[in-house]
């Protein structure tokens, strides 16, 4: 059956789906191959914010307690995050501040977490934990101006409803940090916006508990934030992780929690931002390499800014060592990219939607479809997956039929033209389990642990899109569109009205290799005849 794509636009994509990106610890944006790998995201993508872990934390070298003559002081030092903002904003996306984790000369305790070791208790002096807070926010707007730091949403700590991250998951703890936080940012300047609690799935209690104690206290919050993952528990092999997953619904199941859970409380109405989001919670599940991974979040990168005014995705490099330095270069990471710029799948998912219009003409639980001001129009479709691996869908047909051009008459010309276009310029791009799978293309090349530079070539080469061209007809302003998708495929097709420049004395049986005829002579301005490809008879003028 043939799905007819309305002419007007029933709504706009937005650009939620990019409003953030994950990163990892904050100081691996020293790197080289971390400034690479965004470098290329954002030319390709563009992605608006990027949040990561341990700001505070010993590694970025921020709190440096010191005594001297027998009193304690702390000098705040910025050597690193300097370095890091500076980069980050000259390719053209700003920090999402996280606060955290504790400094170690600042801590109550001696629990950390991850391989580098944050540390997740409280301070043992909540004026020195103010005093950092504020000296941290003083000298950013003192760097890069008030202007521009009120844009950078700040956030309050990392999961504390879970023990890994905030020493015994201590919810009144947390809201005592959130308070002294929350009041110092407020004194740096009003218009910087603060909020939390920063959430695990499955702690949605917090959320109602959080916009009472806030409301009680008069403490500000400027917005609601919470994380989304839908695989189970980790089944640890060497180097790896084993872990069923839930449908991609379940991803926006919890994206719609936080609205539902602050209906009728003051935190209601408030912006939500999920700032972190996959499949696996694990930097070593292999289904981050996968066409697979591509297929199963398509749907939810159309809808989720349907329910939520950002998502960031957790990550977008493969630069990342909370459970240590990788052993190979396709090992499961969370990141969009390996080391070494290696796009994986997901990548082209986003990269895909980076070339979208903004008005939105039709979704389906298996196709997006937009426009642009040009009149271009776009189609996202993707094969459904199957989560248990039990009934894998090997092939998958869509049948649009498609409006060209601007909204309004279907008749109307091309720009620069004076007739309605009779064809459509088709580019399909596509990634599956065939094309643009690197993930594939290194397990044929034998999982080289540390591919060399002609491996990572190669590596590169097919990671790209498949991609098709062709001309199609353009029937009464439409376009009858057939699309057949293999397993795991994610496909972008981009139709363009045509301007047929074509001049009225060229034939193309007459160009090298074309259909034979007989020869075709040109003109050149002055009248005399001119060579012409295929003709034979005529010499150079």
């Amino acid at each position: 059956m043939r799905i007819h794509v309305p002419d007007q636009p029933t709504g706009r994509l937005g650009d939620a789906w990019r409003a953030c990106v994950g990163t990892g610890r904050f100081e691996l944006a020293l790197r080289r191959d971390h400034q690479d790998s965004l470098a290329l995201a954002q030319r390709e993508i563009g992605f608006r914010h990027i949040r990561g872990h341990g700001l505070l934390s010993d590694g970025v070298g921020v709190h440096r307690p010191y005594e001297y003559r027998g009193t304690r002081h702390v000098r705040h030092a910025f050597t690193y995050v300097d370095q890091v903002i500076d980069a980050w904003l000259a390719l053209g996306v700003r920090p999402f501040l996280e606060l955290g984790f504790m400094p170690s000369g600042l801590a109550s305790g001696d629990q950390t977490v991850f391989w580098w070791r944050g540390n997740v208790t409280p301070p043992r002096s909540w004026r020195e934990w103010a005093d950092l807070v504020r000296a941290t926010l003083t000298h950013l707007v003192d760097r890069y101006g008030l202007d521009e730091v009120r844009g950078w949403p700040i956030e309050v700590w990392n999961e504390p409803n879970l023990t890994a991250f905030w020493r015994d998951a201590d919810r009144d703890a947390y809201h005592r940090l959130y308070e002294v936080t929350a009041h110092t940012v407020k004194e740096v300047d009003a218009g910087l916006r603060v909020g939390g609690p920063a959430i695990s799935p499955g702690a949605d209690e917090w959320l109602p508990a959080f916009a009472e104690f806030t409301a009680d206290r008069a403490v500000p919050v400027d917005f609601v934030s919470r994380h989304a993952y839908t695989s189970g528990p980790a089944r640890h092999v060497p180097f790896g992780t084993h872990q069923t997953l839930a449908p991609a619904a379940s991803l926006l199941e919890q994206f719609a929690a936080p609205r539902r859970h602050l209906a009728g409380t003051a935190l209601a109405g408030l912006p939500v931002h999920v700032t972190e989001f996959n499949s696996s919670y694990r930097p070593d599940n292999a289904v981050h390499d996968t066409a697979f991974h591509a297929a199963y979040l398509a749907p939810v990168l159309a809808a989720g800014g349907d329910l939520v005014d950002s998502f960031s995705y957790w990550t977008f490099s493969d630069v990342f060592e909370e459970v240590g330095v990788p052993t190979a270069l396709f090992h499961g990471g969370f990141g969009l990219l390996t080391h070494r710029q290696v796009k994986k799948p997901a990548y082209h998912l986003y990269a895909f939607l980076a070339r979208m219009g903004e008005h939105v003409l039709a979704r389906g639980v298996d196709h997006l479809v937009t426009r642009d001001d040009t009149g271009r129009v776009t189609v996202l479709a993707w094969a459904p997956v199957d989560v248990t691996g039990r009934d894998p869908v090997d092939r998958h047909r869509l049948a649009l039929s498609v409006p060209l051009g601007p909204p309004g008459d279907r008749s109307a010309s091309p720009p620069g033209t004076g007739s309605p276009p009779r064809s459509a310029f088709l580019l399909r791009s596509s990634v599956s389990e065939e094309a643009g799978n690197a993930w594939r293309a290194w397990c044929e090349l034998g999982r080289p642990h540390s591919p060399g530079p002609r491996q990572l070539d190669l590596l590169r080469e097919a990671a790209e899109p498949g991609r098709t061209h062709r001309s199609v007809p353009v029937v009464a302003g439409r376009v009858d569109l057939d699309l057949d998708l293999s397993r795991h495929e994610v496909t972008l097709v981009e139709l363009v009205p045509v301007r047929d420049e074509t001049p009225p004395w060229w034939h193309d049986h007459a160009r090298p290799g074309g259909e034979q005829g007989p020869p075709v002579t040109a003109f050149c301005r002055t009248g005399d005849p001119c060579y012409h490809p295929g003709g034979g008879a005529e010499e150079r003028k």
